[in-house]
């Protein structure tokens, strides 16, 4: 896909999105930033761990309604620290039902671009807090990791922008507008509306978004492309009611093995994602070391990866179905009956250039195609879809973010793709055409982002915010 270019400002156009480019391990390390900016960001960095812990300790959590005063709570925490960092104005807005966000401004100077800086303060469920090594919600320093829900999955992001903007006393090189949302980790379901009720305020010539990881807390990487997301939820029916299994069992089958015979049919047996035709894309990014992904994965002694091809090709590159949840009874709750219904959600990511609406009818297909013994089964398209999506890191604007991170991180800053599904990006690309548009962030492969001991690299924390001071320098 050709880039295209919006207004030219201050000699920087402002670019499109496409496919992502090459390599570019081999481009030559800039040399060390200014001392000036460097000592700027060590002064701030103290408060700004401090201030990352104060939020932390909320627990923000949109998606779960008892948390909804919490995620105000966090909304009003972090328009107070940003009233602290000099803007010209600050707001905290909303949709219709939806999670409070904060929108603060720095004027551009004369002939500057401006800049959107986004992150997030809402955070996922604990997944159970006495499954953590301490509290999720009590910020806890080990091995100069910060552990916490949210410590790295986006507050850390949020704290990026607020110590960049403290390090330059609040007043940037460029136009600033920073605006953190409260409901990503809900698909961000009123970010539509917010952005065109709020267009204008929103505009910026530059969208710096801080949601994303590095391959290691050394090495700075620029997102290009994340995988999509689709939903199915399958229902299968065998019997009007729950029958005894030791009366009818043997001719009459039960809702339960039916389900599992059909989610097995999801895979191959080396693995393969086994529904027809969907797209499976390919990297040149270069290979990982098994035995560290197998580490920062968490997998047990002798279970096998899946798939073929790199382990980057296979997490970034190719589809990937979970089944993510069952309805049925508990073990302990368990009789001897043989179930008349049971259904699952079944989650797949899609491959960059997957049309998401085609996937999910292929999903639904394939498990309505696999009910055996003529159970009666109903398929029902999950709401959450994400289009996969790439982006074009070319032109002024990524030069100057390759040369700001590199010199922060001391390392050739790498492109690379992300599993995850991040949807509200291509949002923002479709909201602000002209806009470059750069994915960064502050986590590394042993962050644990959405799992149990959620942890940002502090070291790589610092950097982060270097890189980032660099690139306002840089844009200006």
């Amino acid at each position: 896909m050709t880039p295209h270019y919006g207004r030219r400002m201050n000699g920087i156009p402002t670019g499109g999105v496409g496919v992502a480019s090459g390599d570019v391990s081999e481009r030559p390390v800039p040399p060390p930033p200014p001392a000036e900016l460097a000592d700027a960001v060590s002064r701030v960095l103290p408060g700004a761990r401090t201030d990352l812990e104060s939020l932390v300790r909320i627990p923000s959590i949109w998606a779960d309604p008892a948390h909804a005063d919490d995620t105000r709570r966090s909304a009003e925490a972090v328009a107070e620290l940003a009233r602290a960092a000099g803007p010209e104005s600050v707001r905290i807005i909303q949709a219709d039902g939806g999670a409070p966000a904060v929108v603060a401004h720095w004027p551009a100077p004369e002939g500057m671009p401006t800049v959107m800086l986004y992150a997030h303060h809402d955070v996922q469920p604990t997944g159970g807090d006495d499954q953590w090594t301490s509290h999720p919600f009590e910020p806890t320093e080990r091995d100069g990791r910060l552990y916490g829900r949210g410590a790295a999955d986006d507050k850390a992001g949020v704290m990026t922008h607020l110590a960049v903007l403290r390090a330059y006393d609040g007043r940037p090189p460029v136009g600033v507008t920073l605006f953190i949302e409260g409901e990503e980790e809900s698909g961000s379901p009123t970010l539509t509306a917010l952005l065109a009720e709020h267009h204008g305020s929103l505009a910026a010539d530059v969208i710096v978004i801080a949601d994303a990881a590095n391959p290691a807390v050394d090495v700075p990487a620029l997102t290009t492309s994340l995988r999509g997301l689709v939903d199915v939820v399958v229902d299968v029916a065998m019997l009007e009611r729950p029958v005894h299994s030791g009366v009818y069992g043997g001719p009459v089958g039960d809702a339960l093995t039916a389900l599992c015979h059909t989610l097995a049919s999801l895979h191959d047996d080396k693995g393969e994602v086994a529904v027809p035709g969907l797209v499976v894309a390919a990297s040149d990014a270069p290979d990982q070391d098994e035995a560290t992904f197998r580490s920062d994965v968490g997998l047990l002694d002798g279970v096998e990866l899946l798939g073929s091809g790199t382990i980057p090709e296979r997490v970034t590159h190719k589809p990937a179905v979970a089944v993510l949840g069952i309805d049925a009874p508990r073990v302990a709750e368990s009789s001897n009956v043989l179930l008349p219904r049971a259904r699952a959600m079944v989650s797949m990511r899609l491959a960059p250039g997957q049309d998401a609406a085609e996937a999910q009818r292929a999903l639904a297909d394939h498990l309505e195609k696999h009910v055996p013994w003529g159970a009666q089964v109903t398929t029902t398209p999950g709401t959450g879809v994400a289009e996969p999506y790439t982006l074009e890191a070319t032109g002024p604007v990524y030069d100057a973010a390759r040369r700001a991170f590199s010199s922060a991180y001391g390392n050739s800053s790498v492109e690379t793709g992300i599993g995850g599904s991040i949807p509200f990006i291509a949002e923002f690309a479709r909201t602000f055409p002209g806009a470059a548009v750069l994915v960064t962030g502050v986590g590394d492969p042993a962050s644990r982002w959405h799992g149990i001991d959620e942890s940002l690299h502090l070291e790589m924390f610092s950097r982060g915010v270097l890189a980032e001071a660099l690139l306002l320098q840089r844009l200006a």
